[in-house]
């Protein structure tokens, strides 16, 4: 049994499917930054001047950090937990206010978030994402892997031309 749960082919359809889940979250509300500012600002914790700018870096992180775990980066999975810790604790908030308002979770237009409006649903689900990143962590630990770097420069090979004396 523990050989199929830490199969290489569980931890890569895992890693690729929770990596996608952000960069489609983070397309989705690049297409309409201004309604996932506006959603930032219903939740009323951030000032209103900041919520535009507030809903870009979550996209940038959601696009950067979704990219980097479906390429196993380092540092990009540890990103992504954090953002959920982060999320979570918003619509934990917002549950507790009692406020009945869109996460903005993916977008304008969401079937799910339709279907299943409500925050607490938000909660589970990204509970269910935090689970996933537990086993992925439990994975790299029991086979010994390390994810390359998060390199956001690319090397190149050019050599730089030679200076001629005339």
């Amino acid at each position: 049994m523990g050989r199929v749960i830490f199969y290489p082919a569980v931890y890569l359809v895992l890693r690729v499917t929770l990596g996608g889940v952000f960069l489609y979250s983070g397309v989705s509300k690049a297409l309409d930054l201004a309604y996932f500012a506006g959603i930032i600002n219903a939740f009323g914790i951030l000032p209103a001047g900041l919520c535009f700018p507030a809903a870009v870096g979550i996209v940038i992180l959601e696009l950067i950090l979704g990219a980097g775990v479906v390429f196993d980066k380092r540092g990009s999975l540890m990103g992504i937990l954090v953002m959920l810790l982060g999320f979570m604790s918003v619509a934990g908030y917002a549950v507790y206010m009692g406020y009945d308002i869109d996460c903005g979770c993916f977008g304008p237009g969401d079937p799910a978030g339709d279907a299943f409006s409500g925050l607490r649903t938000v909660l589970y689900r990204d509970a269910l994402m935090v689970a996933g990143i537990v086993y992925l962590y439990a994975w790299r630990y029991r086979n010994n892997a390390h994810p390359g770097p998060l390199a956001l420069i690319v090397k190149t090979r050019l050599k730089p031309k030679k200076l001629i004396k005339e």
